[in-house]
């Protein structure tokens, strides 16, 4: 049965805000495996198999502030923007589609909803991984970045940011998202999210929160919130 947006009274549905990195493409290892190679680097012993669940979701000064508290070292002004471009390096080698992501933006795009994209990537490192999945051409000019921001996730800038420059209001917005951090900022932002959260891992019971296991959920759940608003 298809889950149902608990948009506000007032609120109507006029925006679709994606993550990108778990939710768009599956960069989420590549970017955690990096980030545990720094941490290892700087002396602390993570093994390959658990930096997803070290780093996933995390901004990279949140990384670096985590490492230099358990190590007592200094990673330097440099640390983030350096391991940055090793993103942004590692995306242009490749990086794959979440599965059934190309259906599931064209049948957002076929219900005449709007789309941006709101990451704690760059920017810069977004277009690499657009280019290399072939989803530039539903993006172009809306994506928007925490980190060149300066408000990282879990802060809601970013949402609000992507929000404001479509000229709606948070409660017309609903975000797909795949990690706690991703959640609260969407939530915190007053907006509805939807988790993308595959298997039987438990999820905040938070309000305005819903679980999907498969992209292939997401397009009927929005259908089903425009119909009740009588705009399908």
């Amino acid at each position: 049965m298809t889950q149902a947006l608990a948009l506000s009274p007032e609120g109507h549905l006029k925006l679709v805000i994606f993550d990108c990195d778990g939710v768009l493409v599956d960069s989420e290892q590549t970017c955690c495996r990096i980030s545990a190679e720094e941490a290892c680097a700087a002396g602390l012993t993570i093994p390959p198999e658990k930096a997803v669940e070290e780093f996933s979701g995390m901004a990279l000064p949140e990384i670096q502030k985590d490492i230099e508290k358990k190590t007592g070292k200094s990673l330097g002004s440099d640390w983030a923007d350096r391991v940055q471009n090793r993103f942004v390096e590692a995306m242009k080698q490749g990086v794959d589609p979440i599965d059934g992501v190309h259906a599931m933006l064209e049948g957002v795009r076929k219900l005449g909803l709007p789309v941006r994209v709101g990451s704690n990537s760059s920017v810069e490192e977004m277009d690499a991984k657009f280019i290399a999945t072939d989803m530039t051409h539903y993006f172009a000019n809306r994506i928007h970045s925490a980190r060149d921001m300066g408000v990282p996730k879990p802060r809601p800038d970013v949402y609000l940011h992507a929000a404001a420059q479509e000229g709606v209001l948070p409660e017309n917005c609903v975000v797909l998202e795949d990690s706690n951090t991703g959640a609260r900022a969407a939530v915190d932002a007053g907006m509805m999210c939807v988790l993308l959260r595959p298997g039987s891992d438990p999820v905040p019971d938070w309000k305005n929160l819903i679980r999907i296991h498969h992209l292939s959920e997401f397009v009927p759940i929005l259908q089903k919130a425009l119909q009740s608003q009588g705009s399908v």
